[in-house]
């Protein structure tokens, strides 16, 4: 039977990230996308103009439809500006027994405009973070959860210690905001694994990191280990950076289906 899985996240009207994002790298995995809407963002490649929030209740609806008829076998959450969203998705995942829960805490888009509340991020850390399997903060978002400037990966491997401090699951810090290669630090049950790939030459880069956080949630799905379910992710990011894709005048999106074209 096909593989199901669900996106929790925002809305990218350009296409890019969020909600598109994922449908598309779930498509591109051969498996069954189902969306829970959270926000609904006016965004091209060059910033977000305006943020419109989902009422926290219809949030909780739309997981209701969902799990109470096509149970998914992963969940990916990303753009989540509220406490009170969060508050419901928490409540939902709880009610449901979801497994396989990929949270990558979208705090800031590539193109620099701020996508959470700052009453958000507590609610975040202590409401979605334990539930979690894996969570997927980049260079800035590790930042902010550890309260510690990162340079390079001694500083990964430190930041990671403090957030697991408050969080039993496992963390994967990514690299690509630093200036060497797109090394990630996997860090759990107090030991680092690293994830190496090539840099790719590309300054389009909308959506990498909802593109990585749903293509891991894919190879969870599909029964993979994490550290497995990582490597197919980083490999399919690679390929879809590699392909090329140059649109719109910011930061372009990544070209999610090139392995499926004809």
């Amino acid at each position: 039977m096909i593989k199901k899985v669900l996106t929790i996240a925002g809305s990218d009207s350009s296409g890019g990230a969020g909600i598109q994002a994922d449908i598309k790298t779930i498509t591109a995995h051969k498996m069954y996308a189902m969306s829970a809407i959270t926000a609904l963002t006016a965004q091209n490649t060059t910033g977000v103009s305006s943020i419109f929030e989902v009422k926290p209740d219809f949030v909780g609806a739309q997981l209701d439809s969902i799990f109470t008829d096509i149970f998914p076998d992963s969940v990916k959450i990303g753009m989540v500006s509220s406490a009170e969203i969060i508050g419901v998705i928490a409540e939902k995942l709880l009610e449901y027994s979801a497994k396989n829960i990929v949270v990558d805490p979208v705090m800031v888009a590539t193109s620099g405009s701020a996508l959470m509340k700052n009453d958000a991020v507590n609610a975040l850390c202590q409401k979605l973070f334990p539930l979690a399997t894996l969570i997927t903060p980049n260079i800035p978002e590790a930042e902010v959860l550890s309260g510690m400037d990162i340079k390079n990966e001694n500083d990964m491997i430190k930041a990671a210690e403090k957030i697991s401090k408050d969080f039993a699951g496992a963390i994967l810090i990514k690299g690509g905001h630093l200036v060497n290669d797109a090394t990630d630090l996997l860090y759990q049950n107090g030991k680092p694994e690293w994830f190496s790939s090539e840099r790719i030459d590309n300054p389009n880069t909308h959506g990498t990191g909802c593109t990585l956080s749903s293509a891991i949630a894919c190879g969870l799905a599909d029964g993979l280990s994490l550290a497995e379910s990582i490597k197919s992710a980083k490999t399919y990011l690679t390929g879809a950076l590699k392909a090329q894709l140059d649109l719109g005048h910011g930061s372009g999106p990544l070209e999610h289906t090139y392995n499926i074209k004809l």
